[in-house]
């Protein structure tokens, strides 16, 4: 063994500097391919002989390295992360492009009739706060929660709570009951809210701050929401596929959504931060969360679009996503 070893090492310590250097020539690279094949050779001789010794796991080591390099990584960070965002997000976020708009009109209907009820009833706003509890609300609770925090650290901390309860609603979204309670309880908050304004004459207050972040920061609730309805319908009905391959396929694509959506609440929690409690008129800082909104549905729309009608659905690719066996 000592004689082998010393006969084979600069082949072996030449193998092992190919395959940690960064970057390699096309010469460098076909050595790097023969030293692999001879090193592998060599590894199966010394496993024949003494196969717990060190040199076998080191040179496994060594030959576990250099197969890395040329198998271990398919495409670069570039391109992986324009692939993201330019086909796998959009395409996943285009496929519940209904649903969403279903979980936003169901959000609408029951908060406007939580401020209709409020709004029109002395006796239900008295069970929810007293005239001075209502008054304060109005007059002080409601806005200075916009302007008590520096911008940042609010914004911060908007962008990390609505991130959770979106993440909640894609990975619990498969019980069935998590995704309309975080809906029903969400649109009572707001309704609840509006109510108390339009009992004190105050509703284009309420909505001149709750509207220019709020248009995109529930729309990524209702996507989350729509995104964890499909994980639950696709156990439901799974279809040709049987029920493990396609809740897998719809997890697997609408972690995208997820993934994606963190990226949406950040640039919703700098409006709440900055925009929101700004001093600019009630028009342009609604306009600039509508803005936002638009720039969202523009994205989804166009390039979700396009990659759909490609065939794309916000899957991992094949060789990424693993093999599955054929099931008719």
């Amino acid at each position: 063994m000592d004689a082998f070893s010393a006969v084979n090492a600069d082949k072996w310590s030449r193998l092992q500097a190919l395959a940690a250097k960064g970057r390699l020539t096309g010469p460098e690279a076909d050595e790097l391919l023969a030293l692999y094949q001879a090193a592998s050779g060599h590894l199966s001789l010394i496993r024949s002989v003494a196969p717990e010794s060190a040199l076998s796991a080191s040179l496994s080591a060594t030959l576990a390295q250099a197969r890395t390099r040329f198998t271990g990584a398919r495409s670069n960070v570039t391109a992986d992360l324009a692939r993201f965002f330019v086909v796998a997000l959009p395409a996943a976020l285009y496929r519940l492009t209904w649903l969403t708009l279903a979980c936003g009109t169901a959000f609408v209907l029951v908060a406007a009739a939580y401020a209709a009820w409020l709004g029109t009833s002395p006796e239900a706003l008295r069970a929810v706060a007293s005239e001075a509890q209502a008054a304060q609300y109005v007059d002080e609770d409601f806005i200075n929660y916009y302007s008590e925090n520096p911008a940042a650290s609010f914004a911060g901390a908007v962008w990390t709570n609505n991130a959770w309860i979106s993440a909640q609603a894609v990975a619990l979204g498969i019980t069935g009951v998590w995704v309309p309670m975080i809906l029903f309880n969400n649109a009572q908050g707001v309704g609840v809210a509006a109510g108390i304004f339009a009992a004190a004459g105050k509703p284009d207050v309420f909505f001149s701050y709750i509207l220019p972040h709020g248009l995109m920061e529930l729309t990524a609730v209702f996507v989350a929401s729509a995104a964890g309805l499909r994980i639950f319908w696709a156990m439901v009905s799974p279809g040709p596929r049987t029920r493990s391959r396609a809740v897998a396929a719809e997890g697997r694509a609408l972690v995208t959504v997820a993934l994606g959506l963190v990226l949406v609440l950040f640039v919703s929690g700098l409006v709440e931060g900055f925009v929101t409690p700004s001093p600019l008129p009630a028009w342009l800082r609604i306009g600039i969360g509508a803005s936002v909104l638009a720039a969202y549905w523009t994205y989804v729309l166009v390039c979700g679009r396009r990659a759909f009608l490609a065939g794309e659905r916000g899957d991992l690719r094949r060789e990424d996503s693993g093999y599955t066996e054929i099931a008719a």
